[in-house]
């Protein structure tokens, strides 16, 4: 269940808010001249008569004044209004008490009397505004952040793609019985990010499924040339987790493994998972001077590092830590992360 935001709560509570005020501005005298002998001298007609006068000045700021945006053009009116209920009241208020004589005089403190609630009502009227405008902005920025995201997730690397086509065209012409296998997590893989990538969050066992498929395919892909040591620990299984978000770290580890020279180079992945807190460590060998083999629109292809830096920013941004270190000759990536 969506949690309210302040604004919802604001306006669910505001009715009650409402018929408290009114009912202590009615009740009020009575309960002020309660102990005095005779108790109030006015009658309840006379305080609801005030009360109405009261709520209309009060709704006619609230509901129609205070709204408009350009509030001067509508100053008149508002003068009009507010001498209208004055003059009106004090007509009807004379039958209450007609011995009564300083009229200006109440008048003036019945006129001061609807600015103190004008007050009142301007000072909810601008809460409300605010919680309003903030929950707009969150609803603002949290389809920004989803179209954002989106925008992160469908960044499939094609080299990987083209290359993985490669392999698997190779091991079909020499009749591999691994083809279909290959093939299999190929098509496991996408679906993965076509349909489960789309979710806000999945379990744990799914994203660990989708990374082992990419390992499998990349070891297939690069033979000789890696060697991986993948560990796995992880507490709860059905832990949920936002899909393909440790996918980047593992694809720059191949990434920059392929273009070395030489065979065998170890690419260390640990995914750790206990009390809701995960640890992962990804290290692989480095040789900044093989960058230049790599060609512009590979580097920025694929999730990559910086893409995952974002969504953990936009997914846990209390909740996480990440360290990279880069050295003369390994490249290493520590991230915990709270679930």
């Amino acid at each position: 269940m969506k949690k309210k935001s302040p604004y919802q709560k604001f306006v669910k509570s505001e009715p009650y808010f409402h018929l408290v005020l009114w009912c202590l501005v009615l009740f009020y005298p009575y309960i002020k001249y309660m102990k005095r002998e005779g108790g109030y001298m006015m009658s309840f007609s006379h305080e609801l008569n005030s009360l109405i006068f009261k709520m209309t000045i009060s709704y006619f700021l609230y509901l129609v004044f205070f709204p408009k945006k350009n509030k001067l053009k509508h100053l008149p009116i508002l003068v009009l209004v507010f001498s209208l209920n004055v003059l009106l009241y004090e007509y009807l208020d004379h039958f209450f008490h007609p011995e009564m004589t300083n009229y200006w005089t109440q008048t003036v403190s019945n006129l001061l009397t609807y600015i103190g609630f004008g007050i009142v009502f301007f000072t909810i009227y601008s809460i409300k505004k605010s919680l309003k405008n903030q929950q707009e902005l969150n609803v603002l920025l949290e389809e920004k952040q989803k179209t954002e995201m989106n925008l992160l997730k469908a960044r499939v690397n094609p080299h990987f793609l083209f290359n993985t086509l490669n392999t698997i065209y190779l091991n079909a012409l020499k009749k591999d019985d691994k083809t279909p296998d290959l093939i299999l997590k190929l098509s496991d893989s996408f679906r993965y990010i076509l349909h489960e990538g789309q979710k806000e969050k999945v379990a744990i066992q799914q994203e660990l499924f989708h990374i082992q498929n990419y390992i499998h395919l990349q070891e297939e892909r690069l033979s000789d040339k890696v060697q991986v040591n993948f560990i796995k620990n992880i507490e709860n299984q059905t832990q949920e987790i936002a899909p393909i978000l440790l996918i980047g770290f593992i694809e720059n580890a191949f990434k920059y493994v392929s273009i070395l020279k030489g065979n065998n180079h170890k690419i260390d992945i640990e995914i750790l998972l206990k009390n809701k807190e995960l640890r992962f460590f990804c290290k692989n060998p480095f040789n900044k001077n093989a960058l230049d083999r790599i060609s512009v629109d590979w580097i920025e292809s694929g999730i990559g590092i910086r893409n995952t830096e974002k969504r953990l920013q936009l997914l846990y941004p209390q909740n996480h830590t990440l360290e990279i270190n880069e050295e003369t000759d390994f490249f290493e990536i520590k991230l915990t992360l709270k679930l």
